[in-house]
């Protein structure tokens, strides 16, 4: 029977079946099945699609993926801020790094680095294949980090992304790496790793590191040093000395022999230095300056010199472009502040005064803030500066303050106006320091025999009758400068304040401003004395020396400008000032210092409306120091009286210009001052030269009153050129301080009642 006959017998249902096939046979169809599905040409096709799709792949993300911006974060750096000696002062950001550029490191260096961690770096084209997948199936098994990666990928790695370990941002630090490697040279990409790199112990970049590991810069470093500092990067927290384990210590070691071995198998290092080098100890850790005490001061007067500057000279818009410049960081800043005189400003600060105050025993002595600035006067730097007691506890820089009153500091500035313009009396008679004015208490100020409206009282009321003007300046008598003012002319006294110094833009020049009822801070006022000193050429006080930066120059101005007054005009107020010293409101603190040694002095005490404030501002022929007490509401930061502070009396204890301020002044100064000097002036009058043995005539009215004059005044030979015994302003002494009181003084050209609730002086 045929096939088709037994196909047609099961159709009608017979019961013949078709024979059997042989397992050999079906195992043939079987195995032929499989050839067809997995044929070699289908394996080879698969593969190659595969690698072709991949290909395309990575083409795409080729040409999808650009280069990004770099990682702010990446390059964020400090502001180094050093001291005139170029020992460190402080630091300021939230990163401790510094950029450097590749060549302020020797070639050595650079080249342990690369020993470290890519040897083929300067040939190979930025990637390493094999390390990459390594790391890509650690990723995808959950093994971890991943290693074998070249230079110019961890460099991408910091730069350009961030740490993740994940797939999506390894293919991107390949694709990114290939691309930085044809923009930008090996030595730029080299550059970049040793600077963005972490190092430990909270460096960041080669410079920052050097200073922590070794306490020198980055072009300072030795080829032994760097190349623990590249074995370090492998593991920053186990490899640092300070701190490791003794296993630790030994892999370091034996990293830091791997480094140099491959330096001379590359050709890179002298088999006979590497013989003759030993490991190099770190030096221990140390923390970062902070901004603690005085340093953040000092920081924020040197960020605002510069940021001023920087709108000065066009590189930046306004201050605030400028201050984001500033707080980018980067910028290395040296300040003229010489480290031994801040010590020793510091130390007469405690000395004199923060030692004494006890805010839980007296209210008002949490009120008390002291501010100081020193100067040289022949080339305009600042040499030290004092604050407030700690930055972090009273951000305020009491140095640079400006909404204090500095009193009667104010008056050799009407001295030097009146000398400088040869102004005259109302009766046309030269004032000079013999010139006799009227010092009766409140009387009347007048300007071509009509009253101006100001009538200010003298410390304490004490009518002193006809004075010259050197015993004026002693005694700091209030009623005569008032009226040298309108003789001046107080235009012309608001001018000559502004050549010497002072910012006086926008205040005006009323009578009342003749008791200094403007603003001033302690170093505006240093300033103006030390343009005094350095006879009449103008002082422009100097906070920097210098400043660094990777991008940009910045250049100051000469601290040194032109004549402000003639020499003559600065000589005689330099001259006169000396008695205020020995003869008048600063003698007790300062004239009889033991450590003067006979140094020669010129200085003026103030003390302010209500005695909220107080001050001493004085100078040798190579020093000009101003110092100032202010009364400062701890909660509110009103401004409050200082009565009875330290434990004078209340109510009397006043706290004067020739008390603490002097005293302060005198510590500091009678320290820090080398040689004895004195002044070499060109005048002949006041109290360093011999007096004139005949008086200028007085233009005031010469009979004392202890009512206010309304008369006229005129011209006659003065009836006595000595104030009385009792002088405006007791200076108390540090052991018995003398308690004083104080008279109301008015402003503004309108005269005030007295309150005796609030008393006033103004010394």
């Amino acid at each position: 029977m045929g096939r088709a006959d037994e196909r047609r017998a099961r159709q009608r249902g017979g019961h013949r079946g078709a024979p059997k096939r042989s397992s050999r046979a079906e195992g043939k169809t079987g195995k032929s099945g499989i050839r067809r599905f997995f044929t070699w040409k289908k394996i080879l096709g698969t593969f190659f699609g595969v690698c072709l799709l991949g290909m395309a792949a990575f083409v795409g993300l080729y040409l999808m993926i650009d280069v990004p911006k770099g990682n702010a974060a990446a390059v964020q750096q400090s502001n180094i801020y050093k001291y005139a000696n170029g020992d460190t002062l402080a630091r300021d950001g939230e990163v401790n790094r510094e950029l450097v550029d590749l060549d302020q490191v020797s070639k050595g260096v650079r080249m342990t680095f690369v020993a470290a961690e890519n040897k083929s770096f300067y040939k190979d084209s930025g990637v390493d294949l094999r390390g990459t997948a390594r790391g890509l199936l650690n990723t995808l098994s959950g093994k971890g980090k991943q290693g074998g990666s070249t230079i110019t990928q961890q460099y991408v790695k910091n730069y350009y992304l961030t740490q993740d370990q994940t797939v999506t941002r390894k293919l991107k630090e390949l694709v990114i790496s290939l691309k930085v490697d044809r923009q930008q040279s090996k030595d730029a990409i080299l550059a970049g790793y040793i600077n963005t790199s972490y190092y430990g112990r909270n460096a960041w970049g080669i410079q920052a590191a050097a200073q922590a590991y070794y306490r020198v810069d980055a072009d300072k470093l030795s080829v032994a040093q760097s190349a623990y500092l590249a074995a370090l990067l492998q593991a920053p927290s186990q490899y640092d000395w300070a701190v490791a384990s003794d296993t630790s210590k030994k892999l370091v070691k034996n990293r830091w022999n791997y480094v140099l071995d491959n330096m001379v198998e590359e050709g890179w290092l002298d088999s006979a230095k590497r013989d003759g080098m030993t490991f190099p100890v770190p030096e221990d850790p140390q923390g970062a300056p902070g901004l603690e005490g005085q340093a953040g001061y000092l920081v924020e007067a040197a960020n605002s010199t510069l940021e001023k500057q920087l709108v000065e000279d066009g590189t930046a818009s306004d201050m605030d472009e400028a201050a984001t410049m500033v707080k980018a960081g980067g910028w290395t800043i040296t300040l003229n502040i010489d480290k031994k005189k801040q010590a020793q400003l510091e130390k007469a600060v405690k000395a004199k005064l923060t030692s004494k105050l006890d805010g839980k025993k007296r209210d008002v002595d949490a009120d008390i803030q002291a501010g100081a600035a020193s100067v040289d006067p022949k080339t305009g730097r600042v040499l030290a500066m004092y604050g407030g007691v700690d930055y972090v506890k009273h951000f305020t820089n009491n140095a640079t303050r400006r909404d204090y009153q500095p009193a009667s500091t104010f008056k050799p500035v009407i001295l030097a106006a009146a000398v400088d313009k040869d102004a005259t009396t109302q009766d046309d008679d030269p004032i000079t320091a013999n010139t006799i004015y009227d010092g009766t208490s409140k009387r009347p100020v007048l300007d071509d025999g009509t009253k101006v409206g100001f009538s200010p009282p003298n410390e304490d009321d004490v009518d002193y009758g006809d004075v010259d003007v050197q015993t004026a300046m002693n005694k700091s008598i209030n009623s005569v400068f008032a009226q040298m003012g309108v003789d001046v002319g107080m235009d012309q006294v608001m001018k000559t304040a502004g050549e010497l110094g002072m910012d006086v833009e926008g205040v005006k020049s009323v009578p009342a401003q003749t008791l200094g009822t403007m603003g001033a801070s302690p170093l505006e006022m240093a300033g103006v004395y030390a343009t005094l000193d350095n006879h009449g050429k103008k002082v422009t006080p100097a906070v920097i020396k210098k400043v660094e930066h990777k991008d940009r120059a910045v250049k100051f101005p000469d601290p040194i400008g032109d004549q402000a007054i003639s020499r003559e005009a600065a000589d005689t107020v330099t001259s006169v000032l000396t008695g205020v010293v020995d003869d008048g409101t600063a003698r007790t603190s300062v004239r009889d210092n033991p450590s003067r040694d006979g140094q020669q002095v010129a200085g003026k005490t103030g003390t302010s409306d209500f005695n909220r404030s107080a001050w001493f501002t004085g100078y040798t022929p190579d020093l000009v120091t101003s110092v100032g007490m202010f009364g400062e509401d701890a909660k509110s930061h009103a401004q409050v009286t200082m009565q009875g502070a330290t434990g004078l009396l209340p109510g009397k204890g006043r706290v004067n210009g020739g008390g603490y301020p002097a005293q302060i002044w005198a510590a500091y100064t009678f320290d820090a001052m080398g040689d004895v000097t004195r002044f070499d002036l060109d005048t002949k009058q006041g109290a360093a030269v011999k007096p004139t043995p005949t008086p200028t005539v007085t233009s005031t009215p010469t009979t004392p009153s202890a009512e206010p004059s309304t008369k006229d005044p005129t011209t006659k030979p003065p009836t006595t050129t000595s104030a009385p015994e009792s002088t405006p302003e007791e200076t108390p002494s540090e052991e018995d301080p003398t308690p004083t009181t104080s008279a109301p003084s008015s402003s503004g050209g309108i005269e005030l009642p007295p309150d005796p609730d609030d008393p006033q002086s103004d010394d």
